[in-house]
């Protein structure tokens, strides 16, 4: 793989590009799951609360802050579902399942959110909607691929918002 260096012989700096890590959170709220629409993100198009780490911040410590700015409530880690890759965004996800309490009250970063009952779960097939999938199957039920509106396909393959 070609990487990007500084041209300059005495500097030796090297662009490596490595993954960034962020947190995802699947999170149970009154017995349901919740999915959330950023403000970015078209109509239809849901997901898990989501957000990098601060420097220095355990990735545990970063999806309780998560939920906790992003839905306004309180929240609790059950288990560390697993680690993705999210190569679009250049992203490794490290996805929890919490379960929270509280009145569901978004920040400026959610436009929209809503509850499924977890038997009638779907997942996106790729980045946090694997994470969906596989913490559904280890609690016996069995979520079947969600099909993307066209609008949310073509903004998916677009090139990556580098916000």
């Amino acid at each position: 793989m070609e990487r990007l260096t500084c041209p300059a012989e005495d500097c030796g700096y090297v662009f490596w590009d490595n993954p960034i890590p962020v947190v995802a959170a699947v999170v149970e709220h009154e017995g349901h799951l919740v999915f959330a629409r950023n403000v970015k993100w078209p109509h239809g198009m849901y997901g898990l609360v989501t957000g990098f780490l601060e420097p220095r911040e355990e990735p545990a410590e970063g999806v309780v802050r998560e939920v906790a700015e992003e839905l306004g409530i309180e929240a609790e880690i059950t288990e560390f579902i697993g680690a993705y890759g999210f190569a679009r965004k250049n992203q490794l996800l490290l996805a929890y399942h919490l379960v929270g309490h509280g009145e569901i009250a978004l920040n400026d970063e959610l436009a929209e959110w809503f509850h499924v009952a977890k038997d009638e779960a779907e997942y996106w097939p790729g980045g946090t909607g694997l994470a969906v999938r596989d913490w559904l199957r280890a609690q016996g039920y069995d979520p079947q691929p969600r099909e993307l509106p066209p609008q949310v396909e073509a903004w998916l393959k677009a090139p990556p918002d580098l916000d």
